[in-house]
C-alpha cells in the first residue's frame, strides 16, 4: 500500500480546495458536513467507518504504476485513507481498485468482515465508470442496488465556483418568474443557493413556480442540478475537444514506421473523430430534452411538464455522464500529453497506445449501460 512519497497523496490539502466535481469523491468532507444526519448514518457510502471517510479519484496513471495491473489502463480509481483527518497535509496510504492483491489491501485496512464484502462491491461499481460526477455515480449506484444517502451526492466546491455565473445565466428567466420585481434576489445569488446540497428555504418561489410538492422537491432539484451541470461541463469542455479535433490528424509517430501499426493508426484516427464527433452530438440532444422543458416552464406557461421531466431525468444521467465522462478524458489527457501544439509527435508504439485508450474509452460506457 502507497504512502506519504505519492505526490497526489501529499498534495491532499491542495486537491480538497481544487478538486473537480468528476475527478473526486471526498468522502472526508460530507462526513465533517452530515456526521449528525440520520441518513449519513443509516445510508453510509461505505459501510467500514476508515474507507467511508477516504478519499477517492480518478487517477492518471503514470508509466511506472502500470505494472500493478494485470490488465492495460490509463485511468484508475484510486483510494486514499488521510494519516490525519484534520490535517490533509501529513499525507495518507493509498491503493488503486483492481491493483494486484488490491482485496488483500481493504482487508488489512478495514478488518475481515461482512461490510468488506459489501465496500468492495461498491469500489468496484466506481471502477467501472469513467467519471465520478455525483449524477451519473448515484443513478449507476442505484441500478446496482446499493441505496446511497443523497447527502453523498454533491457538486465541488471548486466546481460551484466554476459554474456560479453560467448557472445564473441559465436560471435568470426562471427568477424573473419566481421572484417580484425589486426584491434583491440575483440570479447568481440564487445559482449559489440552488447549487448548495442544501434545500434552502429562499427556494420556496421556485418550487411554487414549478409545483413540485414537498415530497418530490428534493428529488427534482438534485435532477435539475444534473442538467446543469452537465450543460456546464460541455460548455467547458468544448473548447478542449476542438483542439483535440483540430490537433488529431497531425499526431505524428516517430521511430520505425510499422506499415500494420501505421495503417492502424489512420483508421483509428478517423474512427476517432467520428465517435467524439458522434458522442458530443448524443450529449447535445439529450441536453435538447432539457431545454425544451425548460422552454416550456418558463415560455409555454406548461410547469407540470417540466417537473414531469426532471422526476424522470435519472434514467438521462447514465447517458450524458458516461459520455461526457469519456470525452472529458480524451481531452483532459491530451493537453496533459501534449501541451505544446508545435510539438506533436511520440513514440509510435505510444501513439498506438493512445489511440486504443482513447477508443476502448469511448466504448467503454455501452458495455456498462447494458
Amino acid at each position: 500500500m502507497a504512502a506519504s512519497s505519492d505526490r497526489s497523496v501529499r498534495n491532499l490539502g491542495a486537491l480538497q480546495k481544487t478538486a473537480s466535481t468528476s475527478r473526486v469523491l471526498n468522502l472526508l468532507a460530507v462526513g465533517a458536513e452530515h456526521r449528525s444526519d440520520p441518513e449519513y448514518l443509516t445510508q453510509p457510502f461505505f459501510r467500514n467507518a476508515i474507507l467511508n471517510e477516504s478519499l477517492i479519484l480518478k487517477h492518471r496513471l503514470r508509466a511506472d504504476e502500470r505494472f500493478v495491473f494485470n490488465d492495460q489502463r490509463h485511468v484508475a480509481t484510486k483510494v486514499i485513507i488521510p494519516f490525519e483527518r484534520t490535517d490533509l497535509r501529513m499525507g495518507g496510504r493509498s491503493f488503486f481498485v483492481g491493483q494486484k492483491g488490491w482485496i488483500s489491501m481493504v482487508q488489512e485496512l478495514a478488518g475481515e468482515d461482512e461490510k468488506i464484502h459489501h465496500d468492495v462491491a461498491v469500489l468496484e461499481a466506481l471502477d467501472e465508470i469513467p467519471s465520478l460526477d455525483p449524477f451519473l455515480l448515484r443513478e449507476h449506484l442505484s441500478r446496482r442496488g446499493f441505496p446511497i444517502s443523497a447527502v453523498y451526492f454533491a457538486i465541488s466546491d471548486a466546481d460551484m465556483e466554476r459554474m456560479q455565473s453560467f448557472v445564473g445565466s441559465q436560471i435568470c428567466e426562471l427568477i424573473d418568474m419566481a421572484f417580484p420585481k425589486g426584491s434583491n434576489t440575483g440570479s447568481e445569488r440564487m445559482a449559489t443557493v440552488l447549487l448548495s446540497n442544501k434545500i434552502d428555504e429562499r427556494l420556496e418561489p421556485l418550487r411554487m413556480v414549478m409545483r413540485l410538492d414537498a415530497e418530490t422537491y428534493r428529488e427534482g432539484i438534485f435532477c435539475w442540478k444534473g442538467f446543469l451541470y452537465y450543460k456546464w461541463a460541455l460548455a467547458d469542455m468544448a473548447p478542449k475537444l476542438a483542439v483535440v479535433l483540430k490537433e488529431l490528424p497531425m499526431l505524428r509517430p516517430a521511430g520505425h514506421r510499422d506499415r500494420e501499426l501505421m495503417v492502424f493508426i489512420e483508421e483509428s484516427r478517423g474512427r476517432l473523430m467520428k465517435a467524439i464527433n458522434q458522442r458530443r452530438k448524443e450529449v447535445a440532444e439529450a441536453l435538447q430534452v432539457y431545454d425544451d422543458a425548460y422552454k416550456d416552464l418558463t415560455q409555454n406557461g406548461k410547469p407540470m411538464a417540466f417537473r414531469d421531466f426532471l422526476l424522470k431525468a435519472p434514467t438521462m444521467f447514465m447517458i450524458l455522464g458516461e459520455r461526457i465522462g469519456s470525452i472529458s478524458h480524451i481531452s483532459s489527457f491530451w493537453r496533459f500529453r501534449f501541451r505544446d501544439q508545435r510539438d506533436l509527435a511520440a513514440p509510435i508504439e505510444e501513439v498506438v497506445d493512445i489511440l486504443a485508450d482513447f477508443e476502448a474509452n469511448l466504448a467503454s460506457f455501452d458495455n456498462i449501460a447494458a
